[in-house]
């Protein structure tokens, strides 16, 4: 009698193995298609070419999203002069006299530098791609003295290649001027329609929110100041510290350039401190064009700027990233490359320029909607994360 209880026993205890085995799969099962279902519709968005019209949509509507993001960057100061018994409409306009000092500031003191700079870029042009063609020949000469490989046709095609480019652009200049021209005033005039549409947004800004809250129900509205807060806490933090990291890398970078004897440092300089935003691919993006053309004008200037650049990467990773930015986004790295190939291929440069901010909006969506409904415990089948986590409720509730 005593076995037949002892086997009984090992038959439940099987069993029920066997059914959380089963329940974990059916889980698993449901995850992959959830998985599969955002494969599906991504394939469709990129098939239906909804991304281009979203893309298109985006740069048609761009004075709107500049507004919006000058109100929502400015609305905690609006709001903390508020707190000081300024009211709402005086502080947008001590808002806009800052944000149009700073403008007019930068632009009086690096825009003639600039202007100047590209000047003498174009005209150097010419000798920099001679310059370059003589030094990958001087490369591939050296190749031919050592008798390891034939370089003959390797070299004939390359020098072609950079002697018709350089022709190209030296006949198509105007071109470009005009285009680049053309760029500059369209982004000028979208960039002043955003600052208008952006304050009249700042002073309705408290509005909206408002207005959003009353459409929810009103069990959603706690859930929703939670979520927005910490959306806004993290993205504004992310801005911040890109824009002063941005500063810091430009100012570094001019410094760099100009004592290794670069040409236009100060427009190399920007371009490092713009791709800059790109974690991990944008500082190559930035460097390697200065690189290169320090190398066309001389060796020594080509090794200084290397070790310009190599320096302020240096200052950023080491002072600059975890001083001012520290864990911000708390994203992995390979999170945050899989987002930039994604990104990249969609949206090209821009879309790796928003992959990490939107990537965290993401992850914040995501955790939060899993602390409310335990997304990845019903997955896993883990309920000791549950009891645990409901215990803990009932502690802070007593």
């Amino acid at each position: 009698m005593f076995k037949k209880k002892k086997e009984t026993e090992v038959d439940i205890t099987s069993l029920n193995n066997i059914l959380k085995i089963g329940s974990k799969l059916i889980n698993i099962g449901y995850f992959m298609a959830i998985f599969a279902l955002v494969i599906l519709v991504t394939y469709l968005l990129k098939e239906w070419k909804i991304l281009l019209f979203l893309k298109e949509l985006l740069i048609v509507i761009s004075p709107i999203f500049i507004g919006l993001i000058i109100a929502w960057l400015f609305d905690p100061l609006v709001r903390k002069l508020q707190t000081k018994k300024i009211p709402r409409l005086l502080g947008c306009i001590i808002s806009y006299i800052i944000i149009i000092g700073i403008i007019v500031l930068i632009g009086y003191m690096f825009i003639p530098s600039f202007t100047d700079q590209i000047k003498e870029f174009v005209k150097a042009l010419p000798d920099i791609i001679d310059n370059l063609i003589t030094f990958v020949a001087d490369i591939i000469n050296k190749f031919d003295n050592n008798n390891t490989i034939n370089t003959s046709k390797m070299k004939k095609e390359i020098t072609n290649f950079l002697s018709n480019y350089g022709t190209s652009i030296a006949s198509n200049v105007p071109k470009y001027a005009l285009s680049v021209g053309k760029s500059v005033v369209s982004s000028g005039i979208n960039f002043g329609l955003g600052l208008m549409v952006g304050f009249y947004l700042l002073y309705d800004f408290n509005k909206l929110n408002g207005k959003i809250k009353k459409i929810l129900p009103n069990s959603w509205k706690k859930n929703y100041n939670e979520l927005i807060d910490r959306i806004n806490n993290s993205l504004r933090n992310y801005v911040q510290g890109v824009l002063i990291v941005m500063l810091l890398v430009f100012l570094t970078q001019s410094i760099g350039l100009t004592l290794a004897g670069m040409k236009a440092p100060l427009v190399f300089a920007l371009f490092c401190a713009v791709t800059d935003i790109i974690p991990y691919f944008g500082p190559y993006i930035g460097g390697i064009p200065a690189v290169i053309v320090g190398f066309t004008i001389s060796p020594i200037t080509g090794l200084c700027v290397l070790i310009s650049i190599i320096i302020v990467q240096l200052l950023e990773n080491n002072f600059y990233q975890p001083l001012i930015m520290g864990h911000t986004m708390k994203l992995h790295p390979v999170t945050i490359m899989l987002g930039l190939l994604i990104f990249q291929h969609f949206f090209g440069i821009l879309g790796m320029i928003i992959a990490t901010p939107v990537i965290a909006c993401l992850k914040i969506l995501f955790i939060f909607i899993n602390e409310k409904l335990h997304i990845l415990e019903k997955i896993t089948g883990d309920t000791e994360i549950n009891s645990k986590k409901t215990q803990e409720e009932e502690v802070n509730l007593l």
